[in-house]
C-alpha cells in the first residue's frame, strides 16, 4: 500500500546554502533535502536510526498570542530551514521536506488537526517526522499525530519527553501554547490511557504552585534547571527511556539560557546549558526509541544573529545523526 503525501498549506520550497561542490564530500543540507514523496507503508516497525526524516513546518502564533507571549513564531519554520541549509550533511538517512501547515489568524484548533493528520500519515508510512514550530501549541498538533498513529493503535508505550522551562499544564478555558500537556493528559484519560510525561529544565520561579500541583497529580517526572548537571540529566532521561517503548521528544527552545537562545517568546534567566541539552538529544537518538520530534518557540524577530535558529539546527542535526 502506498501512503499519500500529507496535505499541507504551503508546498516544499527550494533550500539554499553555501556551495562548495556537487560531490558527496561537499554535500550540505540544502543539497541533500528533497521534497517528500509518497512512500510504501512498511509491513513492520522501523528503527528510528534508519527511517527517513521528513520535515514538516507548523507556522503558528495563535497559541502564543492566547498565552500573552511575544508573537513571531509563525516565521520559525522558514528560519529553521535557513539555519539547517548550510550545515554539512553527515547523516546516514534520507531527509525530505513535506512543506508547511499554517494557522490562519486564530484558527489554532483547525491547524492542529490538519498537522496531526499529516503527522499520522508520515508515522504510518514509516517516516520520522521532524516538526518545525511554531509556538509550543505545536506540541498538541504533534500529540494528535502520534495518538492517531499505528504505533499507539498497536499498543506501543509512547512517552513524551519535553525539554522546557515550563510545564505547559495551564488549566485554561481556551487552549494556548501554555496548555498542550494538560490537553494531552485529558485526551489520554478519555482514551483509557495514562500520559507518560517528563520534563527536563523546569524553572521553579516561572511555574506557579498550581502548576507544580497539577504536575504532581498527573505523575509528571521533572528535573529543575538548577539541578541539570550532565550526570543528573543523563540519569533522569535513562530512567524515563527505560519505562517506554518509543519517545515523542519536544524541544521548547526557552529551556536554554537567554544568552544562547535569545529568540524565543520567554527568554530564560537561568536555563539549562547547551552541552547538557545536546547530550540529552544524543542520548535519546542513541536509544533507538525516537518516534517523533518537534522544535518550538523560535521567534526570529528577536533572534540576535540567528543565534537561536542555529542552535536549534545543531540540535536537529544531532538527533538525526
Amino acid at each position: 500500500m502506498v501512503s499519500p503525501a500529507p496535505s499541507v498549506d504551503v508546498p516544499p520550497q527550494p533550500w539554499t546554502g553555501r556551495f562548495d561542490g556537487d560531490g558527496p564530500e561537499h554535500r550540505r543540507w540544502w543539497q541533500a533535502v528533497t521534497p517528500y514523496p509518497p512512500r510504501r507503508v512498511p509491513s513492520g516497525p522501523s528503527g528510528s536510526s534508519h527511517r527517513p526524516a521528513v520535515i514538516l513546518g507548523f507556522g503558528s502564533d495563535a497559541g502564543v498570542r492566547r498565552n500573552k507571549g511575544r508573537p513571531g513564531a509563525a516565521a520559525a519554520p522558514a528560519a529553521l530551514r535557513a539555519a539547517l541549509g548550510p550545515l554539512a550533511f553527515h547523516l546516514g538517512r534520507d531527509v525530505h521536506d513535506a512543506g508547511d501547515v499554517t494557522v490562519a489568524g486564530d484558527a489554532l484548533e483547525a491547524g492542529q488537526a490538519r498537522a496531526g493528520l499529516a503527522i499520522t500519515g508520515l508515522l504510518d508510512a514509516g517516516q520520522l517526522p521532524v516538526v518545525l514550530g511554531g509556538g509550543h501549541e505545536t506540541a498538541f498538533a504533534s500529540y494528535l499525530g502520534v495518538a492517531g498513529s499505528s504505533a499507539v493503535r498497536e499498543g506501543l508505550r509512547v512517552g513524551v519527553l519535553n525539554l522546557d522551562a515550563h510545564f505547559d499544564l495551564r488549566d485554561e478555558a481556551v487552549p494556548s501554547s501554555g496548555t498542550p500537556f494538560l490537553q494531552m493528559a485529558r485526551a489520554e484519560a478519555a482514551a483509557g490511557r495514562e500520559l507518560k510525561y517528563a520534563v527536563v529544565g523546569i524553572s521553579e520561579p516561572n511555574n506557579t504552585r498550581a502548576l507544580f500541583r497539577t504536575a504532581e497529580e498527573l505523575g509528571v517526572d521533572y528535573l529543575l534547571d538548577e539541578d541539570c548537571s550532565a550526570e543528573a540529566a543523563h540519569v533522569f532521561v535513562a530512567a524515563f527511556l527505560a519505562q517506554v517503548d518509543a519517545v515523542y521528544l519536544t524541544i521548547d527552545l526557552d529551556v536554554l539560557p537567554a544568552s544562547v537562545a535569545p529568540g524565543v517568546s520567554a527568554p530564560a534567566a537561568y536555563g539549562v546549558p547547551l552541552p547538557v541539552i545536546s547530550a540529552v538529544c544524543r542520548q535519546v537518538a542513541r536509544s533507538g526509541k525516537l518516534l517523533h520530534l518537534d522544535v518550538a518557540e523560535l521567534n526570529p524577530e528577536f533572534d540576535v544573529d540567528s543565534r537561536t535558529a542555529k542552535v536549534a539546527a545543531q540540535l536537529i542535526n544531532t538527533l538525526l545523526g
